[in-house]
């Protein structure tokens, strides 16, 4: 039986949660993610956990921090003048928002904290340092 390599195109089922057991993203109900494997499609720990496996096993993958989304980076933490918020937005803690930059490229943030006079937006990868883990099956390598 085939084992997946470097350069194939395969089809998971996964299932991934923090380290304290909270699901972030699962693809029951959903068609299995495809990806070519060492391309990038996807997290270094999810491309390099499937190298190996056949069509039907299953397998959990502990990714590290490093081989996930890294860690958390302070640059892309900012402080906003409250001034410079449209008057028709509420921004809320938590509150997903979209900001670009003087290239025009758009970019998501979220509403970390809400002072008298700024607010400050992360713009880190939701996930950025948290380890992850996936349960996954290979449903396919085509």
């Amino acid at each position: 039986m085939q084992a997946v390599k470097n350069g194939d195109t395969v089809r998971v089922h996964y299932h991934g949660r923090l380290t304290n057991g909270t699901t972030f993203d699962s693809s029951e109900g959903r068609d299995p993610l495809e990806f070519k494997v060492g391309a990038g499609m996807v997290i270094k720990g999810f491309d390099n956990g499937v190298v190996d496996m056949k069509v039907g096993d299953k397998r959990t993958l502990n990714i590290p921090v490093e081989e996930a989304y890294g860690p958390k980076n302070d640059e892309l933490i900012m402080e906003f003048p409250k001034e410079n918020i449209p008057a028709d937005l509420n921004p809320q803690v938590g509150m997903d928002l979209q900001m670009s930059n003087p290239q025009g490229q758009v970019f998501p943030v979220k509403v970390a904290a809400i002072g008298n006079e700024f607010i400050t937006l992360d713009a880190n990868h939701p996930l950025a340092g948290e380890a992850l883990i996936f349960d996954i099956e290979l449903v396919e390598i085509k």
